[in-house]
């Protein structure tokens, strides 16, 4: 599922719809641009000292859009920003795959940097409503995150009083 607003990409993908990351660099390329600055989430192959395989990524699609265009207008109401994209995965990643990536735009390198931070570790990482599970060797392990409840659901602040 793809939304578009004002100069922002958010694509929620199915499964097994790999990134394709110069799609969403070219979205937020503009001649008045002076700085792309990107984030790329891929699966690593270890976590907690045992082998993953895999992670695999839930969503109720309609909210995470929704989560999402809100993080991109708090972007935008603290930094000079030209345009975003955001991509993330639903489904299986295996290890070395990009299950996230953003890219922001803007006149100067700074804004382009704070405004990607801002986006991921600030508040995608807080907010998003995505199941995260990890695949070990044989089996299947849902572990809650500090930033999730006990069925490894994502706690939503911003969009759940956004919900209506």
């Amino acid at each position: 599922m793809a939304e578009t607003d004002n100069n922002d990409l958010v694509e929620i993908l199915e499964e097994n719809i790999p990134i394709d990351i110069v799609k969403y660099i070219n979205h937020v390329k503009a001649p008045q641009a002076g700085a792309v600055s990107t984030f790329s989430g891929t699966t690593r192959d270890t976590f907690d000292g045992k082998t993953v395989l895999e992670l695999r990524y839930e969503a109720y699609v309609p909210m995470a859009v929704r989560c999402l265009k809100t993080i991109c207008l708090a972007a935008r109401s603290s930094w000079i920003l030209h345009s975003i994209a955001i991509a993330h995965r639903l489904g299986s990643v295996p290890v070395g795959e990009t299950s996230v990536f953003i890219a922001v735009s803007s006149v100067h390198r700074a804004d382009s940097l704070d405004g990607v931070a801002y986006v991921e570790i600030h508040e995608m990482i807080k907010i998003i409503c995505f199941r995260t599970s990890k695949a070990y060797n044989h089996s299947v392990k849902r572990k809650p995150t500090k930033h999730q409840d006990s069925r490894g659901l994502r706690i939503v602040q911003v969009c759940v009083s956004e919900m209506e």
